[in-house]
């Protein structure tokens, strides 16, 4: 998977809010592109709000492992600063799609923070080997990813997220934190310009 996570301006220091926000939005594009493998292999989905359930179990994921691989790059301060920025700007990316699919009415933000926070506490059980997942951790992806999908092939869908998806998704992210971040934090004082990785949500 390609993405677009360098920014136009180097030169220009960033806040520690606008690198998350670029960051919500490349892992909102790695969880879509995961989604979108998965139904691509024939598992099932039915319905958009099936499709967002299971999008935000990948996004949830994807935020508890940046917590992890950014904990050695930033103090206790930045890191909460980084990890809920992130959080807030992908929860409003749920919901602006929740609404498209379900009409205005409601606020979605909370119900994906509360598995957020919900999933945060659980991944925290497992460990992380070096700087990836351990096998208990995918294991519960999985689980999590399946409760929310149709019951075609519902066996396999755990081992197609712990041993396709998982590594492909870490290695974008990666990928996007490298580019983002660079050798050190971003940020020491807010700063204006747009990364590539913001174009839209």
């Amino acid at each position: 998977m390609r993405i677009r996570s360098r920014w136009n301006d180097k030169k220009k220091t960033r806040s520690l809010e606008e690198t998350a926000g670029a960051l919500a939005f490349i892992e909102w594009r790695i969880a879509a592109q995961a989604l979108l493998n998965l139904e691509n292999e024939g598992f099932q989905t039915d319905t958009q709000s099936q499709r967002l359930d299971v999008l935000q179990e990948l996004c949830a994921f994807l935020i508890h492992v940046t917590d992890r691989l950014v904990h050695d790059a930033m103090d206790e301060e930045q890191r909460r600063r980084f990890v809920v920025a992130l959080a807030i700007k992908t929860a409003d990316t749920y919901h602006d799609n929740r609404v498209d699919s379900e009409g205005r009415g409601q606020d979605f933000r909370q119900p994906f923070i509360d598995v957020l926070n919900q999933r945060m506490a659980d991944y925290a059980e497992f460990r992380f080997e070096g700087d990836v997942p351990g096998y208990g951790l995918k294991r519960y992806l999985g689980e999590c990813v399946t409760e929310t999908m149709g019951p075609k092939d519902r066996k396999w869908i755990s081992d197609q997220v712990m041993e396709i998806e998982v590594p492909a998704m870490l290695k974008t992210l990666n990928k996007g934190l490298g580019d983002l971040l660079g050798p050190g934090p971003a940020e020491k004082t807010p700063a204006g310009g747009d990364a590539n990785a913001t174009q839209s949500s």
